[in-house]
């Protein structure tokens, strides 16, 4: 599909911004880029990501693939579209006196709840920057509030990628080992327990920290993954807030 605005963007992603309607010419007027979308949500909320295809998505929607491409130029942009609405909107942060630390947690925690809710968006393939409605909001959230903390606009880039990207490997960490939010295993069992036969193999001579580990009983259950993904979290925005006072810091220096 042919790009005719000068925004620069496929045709989908127009669509998704509002910049274009429906396909002059095309398949009966329900279908929509919001359906087609919503079916392929609908698809990898039941089987996952392997099972989206663009012809069970025109299953899905009652038209043939070859009907899809009015809409979308190709599975990638699908699945971009897909994430995007799996996130949907971003938390209202920064909040009315809300400090730059809380609202960048709740945005944190907000983002590892959309991907929980869709685990398979997580796993989608990144092609590029956001460059979707929700996307973008959620960016936009996230510098939001830093605003006034003194950091350049690539330091507030750099800490909400920083902080999306630990939420989503502690996300994917969760869904691999098949454990639930408070640490119990899922079908696949115990990772724990299975770990825990390397005490019986290692020696101190070998492994002293680990052995060490081992012997205080830190190893002995998985903690619950938002126990870890809170101390991630708390230790990464230890690290701003260090930075921004570092900044100020340097700035109070240099108009002494």
């Amino acid at each position: 599909m042919t790009n005719d605005d000068g925004s620069g963007l496929p045709a989908s992603l127009r669509a998704a911004w509002g910049l274009q309607d429906r396909p002059a010419k095309g398949p009966k007027p329900g279908l929509s880029l919001d359906r087609i979308v919503g079916a392929a949500v609908r698809i990898a909320d039941a089987e996952g990501l392997g099972s989206v295809s663009m012809s069970k998505v025109a299953a899905e929607v009652g038209v043939t693939a070859m009907a899809l491409y009015r809409y979308v130029g190709n599975k990638d942009e699908l699945l971009a579209l897909m994430v995007d609405a799996g996130l949907g909107p971003p938390p209202d942060v920064p909040r009315p006196g809300q400090t730059w630390r809380a609202g960048l947690a709740e945005w944190g925690w907000a983002e590892g709840t959309a991907y929980r809710r869709h685990p398979w968006a997580p796993r989608a393939p990144i092609a590029g920057l956001p460059m979707l409605p929700q996307q973008v909001a959620w960016m936009d959230r996230g510098l939001r509030c830093l605003a006034g903390t003194g950091l350049s606009e690539q330091h507030k880039l750099s800490a909400i990628l920083l902080i999306s990207n630990l939420v989503r490997s502690y996300v994917m960490l969760e869904l691999d080992l098949g454990l639930a939010t408070d640490g119990t295993a899922g079908s696949e069992g115990d990772p724990m327990a299975s770990f825990a036969s390397l005490a019986r193999v290692i020696t101190p001579a070998q492994f002293p920290a680990l052995t060490a580990a081992f012997a205080s009983g830190a190893l002995d259950n998985a903690d619950p993954v938002d126990d870890e993904l809170g101390f991630g979290l708390e230790r990464v925005l230890d690290g701003i807030e260090a930075l921004i006072a570092r900044v100020a810091s340097e700035a109070s220096g240099a108009n002494e």
